[in-house]
C-alpha cells in the first residue's frame, strides 16, 4: 500500500508510537490523518484531525466509523500493560481489562472499518503487536497473552480480508521508549525507528514486520531445538 494520498486512522494517537505514526504518515504524504484520542481537545501536530475514540467503547467506534468513512488505512495501535503474573490475586481482573483494549478493541475496530476499507479500494490494516506475542515470562503475563491473541486475530483477518484486497500487516517489536515502558531498565528502540520500519514494510506489501534485533532473534529461535518461547538455561 502506498501512503501518499492515503487517509489514515491511528488509535492511541496522543503519545508514544501512535503519535510517531501520525507524524510519519504526514511526512510521507498522507492526505489526511485521523488521530483517535479519548479527548479530542488534545494538542496534535498540525494537519492531524483529532477524533474522539475510546476503543473500549462500542459507541465511540461506531461513531468514528461514521465520521471517518474515507479511511484507507487503519492502524490499531492502542494498548495497555500492567506488570504481574497469572498467579497474582487480581490476575483475572487484570487480564479482562487488558484483553478489552489489546484484543477485543482491535477486533471491534477491524470489524467496523473492514467495510469502509473495502468500499475505498481495499486499503490496509496495521496491527501493533509485540515480541510478547511469542514470549511470556510471567512478568507481564496478561499483556503477553493479549498480544498472542491479537497475533492470532491478525492472522485470521489476513485470510478473511484477502478477498477484498485489504493488506493486513503485523508489527512486532521489543521494548520501545514510551510511557508504557517507563521504569523498565532495558534497551529500547525509539518510536520513530519502529514506525519507519513499519511503514516501509507496509509500502513494500509485507504481511509482517520485525522491527528490532531482539524480535528477529526470538522469531528465528522459535524453530530451534529448544524454542525461544521456552525457559532458557541460565
Amino acid at each position: 500500500m502506498k501512503i501518499e494520498n492515503a487517509v489514515a486512522l491511528v488509535t492511541g494517537a496522543n503519545r508514544g508510537i501512535g503519535l510517531a505514526f501520525t507524524r510519519a504518515l504526514l511526512a510521507r504524504g498522507a492526505r489526511k490523518v485521523y488521530a483517535g484520542v479519548r479527548n479530542p481537545a488534545t494538542a496534535m501536530p498540525s494537519g492531524v484531525h483529532p477524533l474522539q475514540l475510546d476503543v473500549t467503547k462500542p459507541d465511540d467506534v461506531t461513531a468514528a466509523a461514521e465520521l471517518a468513512s474515507d479511511v484507507t488505512l487503519v492502524i490499531n495501535n492502542a494498548g495497555i500493560a500492567q506488570p504481574g503474573g497469572f498467579l497474582a490475586a487480581d490476575s483475572e481482573d487484570v487480564a479482562r481489562r487488558i484483553f478489552e483494549t489489546n484484543f477485543f478493541a482491535m477486533l471491534r475496530m477491524s470489524k467496523a472499518f473492514a467495510p469502509i476499507l473495502q468500499a475505498n479500494g481495499g486499503g490496509a490494516l496495521l496491527n501493533v503487536l509485540s515480541v510478547a506475542s511469542w514470549l511470556n515470562s510471567g512478568e507481564l503475563a496478561a499483556y503477553s497473552a493479549s498480544k498472542s491473541a491479537a497475533w492470532s486475530l491478525t492472522n485470521a483477518l489476513r485470510n478473511e480480508l484477502a478477498a477484498q484486497k485489504t493488506q493486513v500487516l503485523a508489527l512486532h517489536m521489543g521494548y520501545v521508549d514510551t510511557d508504557l515502558t517507563h521504569g523498565f531498565d532495558v534497551p529500547k528502540s525509539s518510536p520513530e525507528a519502529v514506525v519507519k520500519r513499519a511503514l516501509d514494510g507496509l509500502e513494500s506489501g509485507l504481511d509482517e514486520v520485525l522491527a528490532d534485533e531482539i524480535t528477529l532473534q526470538v522469531k528465528q529461535g522459535m524453530t530451534a531445538a529448544r524454542s525461544s518461547y521456552l525457559p532458557q538455561a541460565s
